[in-house]
């Protein structure tokens, strides 16, 4: 499979609700998205998908989030802000945007550390769009 990926950093809040210490207190974190578009073979433009669009789209998420607490983002249902949450939603964002061009799969990291981590990767419903 061919891949292309962008990463983007940026600080925002959080809190995990019902936990101890400093993880119960909304706290900042500096995190950084890393998206990696895949698909079997290149399109008409020897490309997986224009990496310009791909740029445009996540630093359009980033802008949305960049130094707002991602309470924000959370379902009405409720929850918490994970790196894995924010990871789906970065994907959701992500894939819906780029769901008309021939890109097969989509693999989505959120850092919190320079060494921890939460991802989702799928498939991209091309139907989305």
């Amino acid at each position: 499979m061919y891949e292309v990926g962008l990463s983007k950093s940026f600080t925002a809040w959080h809190v995990m609700p019902g936990t101890p210490g400093p993880e119960g207190i909304r706290h900042q974190h500096q995190y950084r998205l890393d998206v990696v578009v895949s698909r079997e073979s290149l399109d008409e433009r020897e490309m997986v998908v224009d990496i310009d669009v791909l740029q445009a789209i996540l630093d359009q998420i980033v802008v949305g989030i960049a130094g707002q607490d991602l309470e924000r983002i959370l379902p009405p249902e409720g929850g918490a802000v994970t790196v894995e949450y924010l990871a789906k939603w970065a994907f959701d964002q992500v894939a819906s945007g780029i769901a008309t061009g021939g890109a097969e799969e989509l693999a989505v990291r959120a850092w919190e550390s320079p060494d921890a981590f939460g991802g989702y990767f799928g498939r991209i419903d091309r139907t989305s769009s």
